[in-house]
């Protein structure tokens, strides 16, 4: 059974509010094993709101709509469901009764205009759960297919989805189905680098789909958090997903094990404090043109104080000289990097330290192009340095300089 998703809302396409109730339905269906494949926005425009969800009833067998059942003009989610259904609306008088309950419940005045919202199309009934003033809809569509409708508001959405359409969706499916995710965190190598590394296995598990041991791979570009390979499962226990997710996981660290360093939300600096607490080991760093952003990633990650016992920012020359005891010389330089990683590391008693220098921008310095950078890590009996040259964005040059002087603390530290 495949199930698609339709957001109504011409806010939604403005960007006035955002499509949280999509994200959610998603993981629940996911949880149940139920397939969905399609999302769709569609402003409050009769005619196109028939479209998609024409569109939808096509492909999918059942359709999931939210938003547009209100009171106001704008609420049409009705009339374009009637109209794909090629019926009429009516108005149910159980619906009548209930609205206005409601409002006499509390005690406010129910102006014409709520009746609307119990006009329902022919051959369509309304959902049991009814915990605002807008009902939901459960619509049989003749010429083949299922629409439900909820009201925007999530937590009626989501009374009803769970109370009412949960339910018959499984018991139309047959039976519960588990569907699971495993996502593993690389940095070090390109999107299309990975996905020509990655192609062989690709293709096998493409051959293998709809067999018991199917399995699907994506890839997520995530900026400064590296590139995300999704491994996702589908079973009949979470036992079984579990057993196929080791199985890939598995694979995929025998072809691109030295670029994972984590799982699923690991992030860059949790694993390296995770390593360096199990290492019984320290932390320091020296930052020049991170400007603390160093510092900053690793004490967002709780625990850190037990590995992580300080820093300089030492942003100018001069500074660098007379705090970290530079000689007078180029601060952009492997060198530099060195003196800086051994010199705070003296001063702070750490095991380990990092530093970062080089050229943020806007203009080149001593000579040096944007985007060079130096990277120095220094232990009791080494010290290193690394060049590497990023895209000539000022901020990305921090974040990535960040990211990059971790990875190598962390393969130092794996080794």
């Amino acid at each position: 059974m495949k199930v698609e998703l339709i957001a109504i809302g011409s806010e939604l396409l403005l960007g006035q509010s955002t499509d949280t109730n999509s994200v959610w339905l998603s993981e629940q269906l996911a949880l149940y094993g139920i397939d969905c494949h399609h999302h769709s926005t569609v402003g409050d425009n009769l005619d196109r709101m028939v479209v998609v969800m024409s569109q939808a009833l096509n492909r999918s067998d059942v359709v999931i709509c939210t938003g547009g059942l209100g009171p106001t003009q704008d609420d049409i989610t009705r009339d374009a469901i009637a109209k794909v259904m090629k019926v009429n609306l009516k108005t149910d008088p159980s619906l009548v009764a209930a609205i206005t309950d409601k409002f006499k419940s509390r005690n406010r005045e129910m102006s014409e205009n709520n009746l609307l919202q119990a006009m329902v199309p022919v051959g369509g009934t309304p959902l049991a759960a009814m915990p605002g003033t807008a009902p939901g809809l459960n619509c049989p569509v003749q010429s083949g297919g299922h629409i439900y409708a909820f009201p925007g508001v999530p937590s009626e959405m989501k009374q009803m989805f769970s109370q009412c359409v949960l339910p018959e969706l499984l018991k139309s499916q047959g039976g519960t189905k588990v569907i699971r995710s495993r996502t593993m965190r690389t940095w070090g190598m390109t999107e299309s680098g990975l996905a020509e590394l990655l192609d062989p296995m690709i293709k096998s598990l493409d051959i293998n789909q709809g067999s018991e041991s199917s399995a699907t791979l994506a890839f997520l570009a995530s900026g400064v958090e590296g590139l995300k390979v999704r491994i996702t499962v589908k079973g009949d226990s979470s036992q079984a997903c579990d057993r196929q997710l080791d199985l890939q996981e598995q694979q995929l660290r025998e072809l691109i094990g030295p670029i994972i360093f984590g799982t699923n939300t690991d992030t860059m600096e949790s694993v390296v404090i995770d390593l360096l607490r199990d290492k019984g080991m320290t932390l320091s760093v020296a930052e020049s043109l991170t400007g603390g952003y160093l510092a900053g990633r690793i004490c967002d990650i709780a625990g850190a104080s037990q590995v992580f016992v300080g820093g300089v920012v030492a942003y100018s020359g001069g500074v660098k000289q007379k705090l970290l005891g530079l000689d007078d010389g180029p601060v952009v330089s492997e060198a530099a990097a060195i003196e800086m990683a051994k010199n705070i590391r003296d001063k702070t008693g750490s095991s380990l330290a990092l530093s970062t220098t080089g050229v943020a921008g806007p203009s080149e310095y001593e000579g040096k192009s944007v985007g060079t950078v130096c990277i120095g890590l220094a232990g009791e009996d080494f010290a290193i340095a690394e060049t590497i040259f990023l895209p000539k964005s000022r901020q990305l040059v921090r974040q990535l300089t960040t990211i990059t002087a971790l990875n190598i603390l962390r393969k130092y530290l794996i080794k």
